[in-house]
Protein backbone atom coordinates (compact mmCIF):
# COMPACT_ATOMS: atom_id res chain seq x y z
CA UNK A 1 0.00 0.00 0.00
CA UNK A 2 1.33 3.44 -0.92
CA UNK A 3 2.20 5.82 1.90
CA UNK A 4 1.88 9.57 2.18
CA UNK A 5 4.52 11.42 4.18
CA UNK A 6 4.70 14.91 5.65
CA UNK A 7 7.61 16.55 7.41
CA UNK A 8 6.85 18.16 10.73
CA UNK A 9 8.20 19.46 13.99
CA UNK A 10 7.43 17.98 17.41
CA UNK A 11 5.52 20.42 19.61
CA UNK A 12 5.18 18.21 22.68
CA UNK A 13 5.61 14.64 23.79
CA UNK A 14 3.77 13.25 26.79
CA UNK A 15 1.81 10.25 28.04
CA UNK A 16 2.03 8.16 24.88
CA UNK A 17 1.20 10.98 22.47
CA UNK A 18 3.44 13.12 20.30
CA UNK A 19 2.00 16.39 18.95
CA UNK A 20 3.46 17.27 15.56
CA UNK A 21 2.98 20.51 13.65
CA UNK A 22 3.06 20.14 9.86
CA UNK A 23 2.73 22.45 6.90
CA UNK A 24 0.17 20.91 4.57
CA UNK A 25 0.23 22.18 1.00
CA UNK A 26 -2.52 21.92 -1.56
CA UNK A 27 -1.78 20.06 -4.77
CA UNK A 28 -1.10 23.28 -6.66
CA UNK A 29 1.18 24.81 -4.01
CA UNK A 30 4.21 23.48 -5.89
CA UNK A 31 3.22 25.48 -8.97
CA UNK A 32 5.47 28.41 -9.90
CA UNK A 33 2.53 30.82 -9.79
CA UNK A 34 1.21 29.72 -6.39
CA UNK A 35 2.30 32.96 -4.68
CA UNK A 36 0.02 34.99 -6.95
CA UNK A 37 -2.75 32.43 -7.23
CA UNK A 38 -5.76 32.58 -4.92
CA UNK A 39 -6.40 28.84 -5.21
CA UNK A 40 -3.18 27.55 -3.66
CA UNK A 41 -3.44 26.70 -0.01
CA UNK A 42 -0.89 26.27 2.74
CA UNK A 43 -2.03 25.43 6.26
CA UNK A 44 -0.46 24.58 9.57
CA UNK A 45 -1.88 21.35 11.02
CA UNK A 46 -1.26 19.78 14.40
CA UNK A 47 -1.59 16.00 14.58
CA UNK A 48 -1.64 13.82 17.70
CA UNK A 49 0.29 10.62 17.11
CA UNK A 50 -0.13 7.78 19.60
CA UNK A 51 3.13 5.85 19.90
CA UNK A 52 4.76 3.69 22.58
CA UNK A 53 8.10 5.38 21.86
CA UNK A 54 6.88 8.86 22.77
CA UNK A 55 9.82 9.36 25.16
CA UNK A 56 12.22 9.39 22.18
CA UNK A 57 10.77 12.67 20.89
CA UNK A 58 11.41 16.14 22.28
CA UNK A 59 9.98 19.50 21.24
CA UNK A 60 11.79 20.85 18.20
CA UNK A 61 12.67 17.42 16.74
CA UNK A 62 12.19 17.18 12.98
CA UNK A 63 10.10 14.13 12.12
CA UNK A 64 8.28 12.49 9.24
CA UNK A 65 4.61 11.61 9.68
CA UNK A 66 3.44 8.62 7.64
CA UNK A 67 -0.09 7.43 6.78
CA UNK A 68 -1.30 4.87 4.26
CA UNK A 69 -2.92 6.56 1.27
CA UNK A 70 -5.81 4.07 1.24
CA UNK A 71 -6.96 5.50 4.55
CA UNK A 72 -7.66 8.81 2.85
CA UNK A 73 -10.41 7.30 0.71
CA UNK A 74 -11.96 5.60 3.73
CA UNK A 75 -11.85 8.90 5.64
CA UNK A 76 -13.65 10.65 2.77
CA UNK A 77 -16.26 7.89 2.76
CA UNK A 78 -16.88 8.22 6.50
CA UNK A 79 -16.72 12.02 6.68
CA UNK A 80 -18.55 13.05 3.50
CA UNK A 81 -20.16 10.29 1.45
CA UNK A 82 -21.97 8.31 4.18
CA UNK A 83 -23.53 11.41 5.81
CA UNK A 84 -24.63 12.70 2.40
CA UNK A 85 -26.20 9.34 1.51
CA UNK A 86 -27.92 9.17 4.91
CA UNK A 87 -29.40 12.64 4.71
CA UNK A 88 -30.50 12.32 1.08
CA UNK A 89 -32.04 8.88 1.52
CA UNK A 90 -33.86 9.93 4.70
CA UNK A 91 -35.11 13.07 2.99
CA UNK A 92 -36.23 11.15 -0.11
CA UNK A 93 -38.03 8.35 1.76
CA UNK A 94 -39.87 10.72 4.10
CA UNK A 95 -40.75 13.15 1.34
CA UNK A 96 -42.22 10.37 -0.86
CA UNK A 97 -44.34 9.29 2.13
CA UNK A 98 -45.85 12.81 2.04
CA UNK A 99 -44.55 13.72 5.49
CA UNK A 100 -44.66 17.50 6.07
CA UNK A 101 -41.46 19.23 4.95
CA UNK A 102 -40.63 20.53 8.42
CA UNK A 103 -40.67 16.99 9.83
CA UNK A 104 -38.63 15.70 6.89
CA UNK A 105 -35.97 18.30 7.59
CA UNK A 106 -35.96 17.68 11.34
CA UNK A 107 -35.73 13.90 11.00
CA UNK A 108 -32.96 14.24 8.41
CA UNK A 109 -30.99 16.42 10.83
CA UNK A 110 -31.68 13.95 13.64
CA UNK A 111 -30.28 11.12 11.50
CA UNK A 112 -27.07 13.11 10.92
CA UNK A 113 -26.85 13.87 14.66
CA UNK A 114 -27.20 10.15 15.44
CA UNK A 115 -24.48 9.41 12.88
CA UNK A 116 -22.22 11.90 14.65
CA UNK A 117 -22.93 10.25 18.01
CA UNK A 118 -22.16 6.85 16.48
CA UNK A 119 -18.82 8.17 15.18
CA UNK A 120 -18.08 9.55 18.65
CA UNK A 121 -18.84 6.20 20.29
CA UNK A 122 -16.51 4.40 17.88
CA UNK A 123 -13.77 7.06 18.00
CA UNK A 124 -11.24 4.73 19.63
CA UNK A 125 -11.67 2.10 16.94
CA UNK A 126 -11.48 4.76 14.23
CA UNK A 127 -8.38 6.24 15.85
CA UNK A 128 -6.66 2.85 15.66
CA UNK A 129 -7.72 2.45 12.04
CA UNK A 130 -6.43 5.88 11.02
CA UNK A 131 -3.29 5.82 13.08
CA UNK A 132 -0.28 7.80 11.96
CA UNK A 133 3.27 6.55 12.17
CA UNK A 134 6.16 8.76 13.12
CA UNK A 135 9.83 8.56 12.22
CA UNK A 136 12.57 10.79 13.57
CA UNK A 137 14.63 12.45 10.87
CA UNK A 138 18.34 11.98 11.31
CA UNK A 139 20.18 15.22 11.99
CA UNK A 140 22.06 16.70 9.08
CA UNK A 141 25.83 16.24 9.36
CA UNK A 142 27.78 19.41 9.97
CA UNK A 143 29.87 20.45 7.02
CA UNK A 144 33.58 20.50 7.70
CA UNK A 145 35.53 23.56 6.71
CA UNK A 146 38.94 23.09 5.09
Amino acid sequence: MQQVTHDGTVISSQQGTVKVQMQVLSACAACEAHARCTFSEKKEKVVDIVTPTWQNYTPGDHVTVIINSGHGLLAVLIAYILPAVLILSTFTVLYTLHIPELWVALVSLLVIALYGILLYLFRNRLQRKFSFQIKKNSPLPLSQSN
